[in-house]
């Protein structure tokens, strides 16, 4: 259908061009008006014929397709020449009457310059419907690979967190501790749950991720209560900003395990978000003791934890994302994600 209006179209404008032409040279625009009609009509079941044709050879290549044009082309503007003499003939005169070899020339470049043209055009128009397919298939593949490897950094998380926190609860134990063991173990059971039914290519409201992150904060705080303070800083308006699910508990759980767990003093953990023009900066910073741990000042993305943040932002943003992590002071790590501002 839409070769059809498309050739219907390209002959209009051969009949506009040609009717104008005709007029300024003299001729009667209503006397001519038949013989023109017959011929657009003409030209436009010849432009469908050669589209068709050239449609069922879409997959060979560029050179023979040019050819296959050519060659439909003459034959278009042989048939069309044909018509254009009969037509003149019988409506003016009732008669073909006798051939004007001169002017049937004439008529005859001037069509292969015509379906020439349109044969080219059509070709054109393959290549920039197959150019786009091939666009359109690349993208669907990009997204699925996207979507799996978002999907397995995602799921990453879990078991990650999950064996850091038994480790915790298996230290309770050992202390004697068993009440804080089970009300630990309970936590840990509605975390989970609450985690595993989020979809890892659904992003959440930032207020939703920290009412998590503060659930996984309480799990810790039966072992840490006495040696970890958490404080939020979060720039009015951003608890709607969409993030991906999760994204700050490997930043929360690095500041655990090597802030709180390698120091005997308090250690303050900040969580922050702020505005940077149309981006959005989520941190995690953490005191350190005085004699840091050697895996807190290593280079970013060196544990996995936060090679899995720095993984699933490149993944996600891969334009605008970032994620650099490392001591800000002697004595103080920081581990920060930007990515693009976008509000529920």
């Amino acid at each position: 259908r839409a070769t059809l209006v498309l050739g219907l179209l390209y002959q209009f404008m051969q009949f506009v061009i040609s009717t104008t032409l005709w007029t300024f040279l003299g001729y009667d625009p209503i006397a001519i008006a038949p013989i023109t009609l017959v011929l657009m009509l003409n030209g436009t079941l010849m432009s469908y014929a050669m589209a068709a044709a050239l449609f069922r050879f879409r997959g060979r290549s560029i050179l023979f397709k040019l050819l296959l044009g050519s060659a439909l082309a003459l034959v278009a503007a042989a048939i069309n020449a044909s018509v254009d003499f009969l037509s003149h003939g019988l409506i003016e005169h009732g008669d073909p009457g006798p051939i004007n070899w001169t002017n049937v020339g004439y008529t005859l470049i001037y069509c292969m310059a015509l379906f020439h043209g349109w044969a080219f055009l059509y070709i054109a128009l393959l290549a920039n419907y197959e150019l786009r397919e091939r666009e359109r298939r690349l993208a669907v593949t990009r997204k699925v690979a996207l979507t799996a490897q978002m999907r397995a950094l995602r799921y990453q998380v879990n078991p990650h967190f999950l064996f850091n926190t038994l480790n915790s609860i298996a230290g309770l134990i050992e202390e004697g501790a068993s009440t804080t063991a089970r009300r630990m173990v309970l936590s840990l059971s509605s975390f989970l749950r609450t985690t595993l039914e989020l979809d890892p290519m659904q992003d959440v409201c930032l207020a939703d991720e920290l009412a998590l992150q503060l659930g996984y904060l309480t799990i810790e705080g039966e072992r840490f209560s006495d040696r970890m303070r958490v404080k939020l800083d979060i720039a009015p308006g951003l608890e709607q900003a969409l993030v991906p699910s999760l994204i700050l508990q490997p930043l929360i759980e690095n500041a655990i395990k090597h802030g709180v767990g390698g120091s005997i003093g308090v250690v303050e953990i900040v969580i922050r978000a702020a505005r940077q023009g149309e981006t959005l900066e989520l941190s995690v910073e953490n005191d350190l003791t005085n004699e840091p741990p050697r895996t807190a000042i290593k280079p970013a993305g060196t544990g996995t934890g936060l090679r899995n943040v720095a993984d699933r932002i490149k993944a996600r943003f891969p334009e605008v994302g970032a994620f650099i992590s490392g001591l800000v002071a002697p004595h103080r790590f920081r581990a920060a994600i930007t990515m693009p501002l976008r509000l529920a």
